[in-house]
């Protein structure tokens, strides 16, 4: 299935698309190159756009978006990938199969909604909104569990609640670095971009 129709099936219906998924098989560096960098470069590019262009208040110039666009970037990926690995490292936990390429299935598809939603970055005044998306991510990963790591119902709200403590962790401590790394790397100082 092409990337279009995936993001548009698991948004729209998801409960049929998780049946469809389940009987894909499970590759991991498809997923990842075929489905994660492509959406994980639509928040990334409206970034650089919105920072780059636009600006809000002192947040603007090239520097500062191509800075918000890498952070973005590698924000998500690697916040997929150890989403990806904790998932699969607690599945025995929670009576699940344990499997990285359907726990890499399981996270790709419910980043969807947040990566969509990141395109409002292209407005900085709104950005946030589209991180408002991604509460819908949490629907989709309730109902994916089942599917992909063939958790039983009952389990599935404590290990989705543990999952998402975890990726909020792993979020804010990667992006802060990562913005650390990346103005610094650049250039640009941080507090000076925000405001500051």
């Amino acid at each position: 299935m092409n990337l279009v129709d995936r993001a548009k099936n698991i948004i729209m219906s998801p409960k049929s698309e998780w049946e469809v998924i389940a009987n894909e098989p499970a590759d991991m560096g498809a997923i990842l190159t075929g489905y994660v960098i492509p959406l994980a470069l639509l928040p990334a590019v409206a970034s650089f756009i919105g920072y780059g262009f636009i600006g809000f208040g002192f947040m603007s110039g090239i520097t500062v978006g191509i800075a918000y666009a890498v952070v973005s970037l590698l924000s998500s990926l690697i916040g997929v990938l150890a989403l990806t690995f904790v998932i699969n490292l607690l599945a025995p936990s929670f009576a699940s199969e344990k499997d990285q390429g359907r726990a890499m299935q399981l996270v790709a598809y419910t980043y969807t909604p947040m990566w969509i939603g990141g395109l409002l970055n292209v407005l900085p005044v709104i950005g946030w909104l589209g991180g408002l998306f991604g509460l819908y991510g949490i629907y989709l990963m309730y109902l994916g569990f089942p599917h992909t790591m063939k958790t039983p119902q009952d389990k599935v709200v404590v290990y989705m609640i543990i999952a998402i403590i975890v990726l909020a962790i792993v979020y804010f401590v990667v992006a802060g670095i990562l913005m650390s790394i990346v103005f610094g790397i650049l250039g640009v100082g941080l507090f000076g971009a925000m405001g500051g």
